[in-house]
């Protein structure tokens, strides 16, 4: 798996948190947050659209660096250190409060397993494209 499978790769995944960052920017009335019927409160509205401009932000600096992503490692491992953190958060919320939906899980296990493997692909990209 070489630089050119890394880079499409990045730039599918980026799609998700630019796509998902905007639709989190509504707050509250998200589908996904509306249809739970979750309460209008303005600190919970106030962090969701907080949470939707970081994970935009996330996604929008994947897609910046995946042109240059053999030479882009510290921007690249701290991206993907914060999809990992996040998958901590997730990790912490399952434990103490439930299982979210299914889908959810599965965004858990990308953040904690894939983060880290990420990380190692572009480690190998990165050393190949040295002189």
């Amino acid at each position: 798996m070489g630089r050119r499978a890394l880079q499409i790769t990045t730039a599918v995944l980026a799609l998700v948190p630019i796509v998902t960052g905007v639709i989190t920017m509504l707050g509250v009335s998200d589908p996904l947050y509306a249809s739970a019927g979750v309460p209008a409160l303005p600190v919970l509205d106030s962090n969701l659209r907080f949470f939707g401009g970081v994970w935009l932000g996330l996604g929008l600096s994947l897609l910046w660096l995946t042109p240059r992503i053999e030479s882009q490692t510290v921007l690249f491992r701290v991206v993907w250190g914060a999809i990992f953190l996040g998958g901590v958060g997730r990790l912490l919320s399952i434990l103490l409060v439930g299982s979210p939906p299914i889908p959810f899980v599965g965004f858990t296990a990308l953040e904690l397993i894939g983060a880290p493997l990420f990380v190692y692909w572009q480690h190998r990209v990165a050393a190949t494209a040295r002189p």
